[in-house]
């Protein structure tokens, strides 16, 4: 729509009119987003005077940092990735959230200004505005855990301490869609990884995701960023476990563009905080219970703490894997770094009752993902990486015309899938799905593959008393990921409630490529033979069939492979 706008000269005093054309509109409300750290009653450990350590690396609380080197296949494999050269150096990272203390001692060496901005009082410093409750150290504290400098007798070691960080303080004041959009597109040329500790309430009732705006940035940025190859958006899953909440009800860790991180404690357990669902595509370790240690980073006011917690601590040590994974090899796509997490993470010494092996023999839980990530094994792959074929996306819609689902009852649905546009080997699957329901918290929804595979797209949510349903809300799942979507699909809804429920509407979208990616995959050691010792390359080529062991060693292992291989 065309507007008249009268403008005056105050020099001239004359007025004189402007055109102009509005192409899009709209009232920004303010969201609520909350950052995904939990607090504990104990005091912080906290350290100002350093003191270096004897032997290997001299940050002092380098050999308290269980998750990156215990070993025994107990960590996530960074100390591997460290000794073949790779620091992270070249990769760009930021760290949506409250701000980030930028003269930190243990920072400023990584810290990059193109990397950083304020949102909140648009101005290019994204210092943290101080309390005394320090309720804004919450970005510095992830920034630690991606690149903080090692070596330098100062508190802890950065995943990535190679890589350069930045930080945008965009959680300390009003957050609208508008916001959420200008972080998300900040730099793109020049930022490869957006890590992101927060989300909407993980209060076991919201149903909420990214506003327009913000959709059209996260589009953006996979389509454009990093000269096209995608910009890479890590999230946490959320800490409504406690809530019995369901990190699908979120939509940015349940959209296709994110890498959603979920949490495992230092014994390997399920967290009490964390929140099963079937978008978390792979797990890094956090806090647990009082008795198990948390994560050490740096802190506000130029210190050091031991407690950092919650799915917040997770998706940093993701992004700082990643910056590994993305030294090694700059041109992989936001998609091939999934594929290179699915197939490397680990499920050993993962402990959880949902453990399923999916249609190509693939474990996967609601809980872990895929797996604990193993930052050596992703960069030995991303070194043979090749580029996963074009994304095509097929749509199928259900013939549904007003499904009830009684009370205490539970309804199946079949879609027979004959032919999806060029979509023969999957990644993601959504299920677009439109329900009414008079308490929306009694609904349990499963989706079962034609393989076989069942995923729960909804999990009942004790808190959830809404009467507004669903309507055409993207339920993810990444379960599903190297099979085929010919043959039937399965939607199950149970109404665990004492009210009808009604299914309105329900559609499929399928991700994934034409052909099967091609890949030389060498495979960790420790997953296949502890005999096998980490200096032996054992390459598996995959493709369209073909099993071809090239080391002796693996001949073995021939049959058992071959069982496994994804995309048969």
């Amino acid at each position: 729509a065309k507007s008249l706008y009268l403008s005056r000269n105050l020099k001239s005093k004359h007025f004189f009119y402007l055109f102009f054309q509005v192409k899009w509109a709209k009232q920004q409300r303010i969201l609520s987003r909350s950052k995904r750290d939990y607090l504990t009653y104990t005091q912080d450990s906290k350290s100002s005077k350093i003191f270096a350590t004897k032997g290997g690396l001299n940050d002092p609380k380098w050999p308290k940092m269980w998750y990156l080197n215990r070993g025994r296949n107990m960590d996530m494999n960074v100390q591997g990735a460290w000794e073949e050269g790779i620091t992270g150096k070249g990769s760009v990272v930021t760290i949506l959230d409250d701000g980030l203390e930028k003269d930190h001692p243990d920072l400023i060496k990584n810290y990059d200004p193109s990397a950083s901005y304020d949102m909140n009082n648009r101005d290019e410093d994204p210092m943290p505005r101080y309390d005394q409750m320090d309720t804004n150290r919450h970005g510095t504290r992830c920034a630690g855990e991606v690149a903080a400098t090692a070596n330098n007798s100062l508190c802890s070691v950065g995943v990535a301490f190679g890589a350069s960080i930045g930080g945008v303080r965009m959680l300390d004041g009003d957050v609208t869609d508008a916001v959420e959009a200008r972080s998300l597109s900040l730099n793109p040329q020049h930022i490869h990884i957006y890590s992101a500790s927060w989300g909407p309430d993980d209060d076991g009732k919201t149903v909420d995701g990214p506003g327009e705006l913000a959709t059209r940035a996260f589009l953006e940025g996979i389509s454009k960023g990093r000269g096209g190859k995608g910009s890479i958006f890590i999230w946490a899953s959320g800490n409504g476990g406690r809530e019995h909440d369901n990190c699908n009800c979120d939509g940015y860790t349940n959209a296709i563009w994110t890498l959603s991180i979920s949490s495992a404690t230092q014994n390997g357990h399920v967290p009490w905080y964390s929140e099963a669902c079937s978008s978390t595509l792979a797990t890094t370790y956090s806090s647990g219970s009082n008795y198990e240690s948390q994560i050490i980073t740096t802190d506000l006011h130029h210190e050091c703490t031991s407690n950092h917690t919650g799915t917040s601590a997770s998706a940093p040590l993701a992004a700082g894997i990643v910056a590994l994974t993305l030294e090694a090899n700059n041109k992989l796509t936001w998609r091939d770094m999934q594929h290179i997490v699915v197939l490397t993470a680990r499920p050993t010494h993962l402990l959880a009752s949902d453990w399923i092996i999916n249609g190509v023999g693939r474990k996967v839980s609601h809980s872990f993902g895929y797996g604990l990530m193993d930052a050596t094994t992703m960069v030995r792959l991303a070194r043979k990486w090749k580029n996963v074929p074009a994304q095509h996306i097929c749509n199928v819609t259900a013939q549904v015309f007003e499904k009830p689902v009684p009370a205490r009852s539970t309804v199946t649905i079949q879609l027979l899938v004959k032919e999806c546009n060029s979509v023969n080997f999957l990644e993601h699957v959504q299920a677009k799905i439109s329900l009414t329901a008079s308490r929306r918290g009694d609904i349990k929804i499963d989706l079962t593959s034609p393989s076989g595979t069942k995923s729960t797209l909804l999990a009942p949510r004790t808190h959830d008393n809404s009467h507004a349903g669903f309507h055409v809300w993207p339920f993810m799942t990444v379960h599903m990921w190297g099979e085929r979507p010919f043959g039937i699909w399965q939607l199950t809804i149970h109404n665990e409630g004492k009210l009808l429920a009604t299914m309105t509407d329900w559609e499929m979208v399928f991700y994934g490529t034409i052909l099967p990616p091609e890949q030389t995959h060498i495979l960790p050691t420790m997953n296949i033979n502890q005999n096998l010792t980490s200096k032996d390359e054992h390459e598996i080529n995959f493709k369209s069939g073909e099993c071809r062991v090239t080391t002796a060693k693996c001949l073995g292992l021939l049959l058992m492979l071959c069982a496994i291989i994804p995309y048969f």
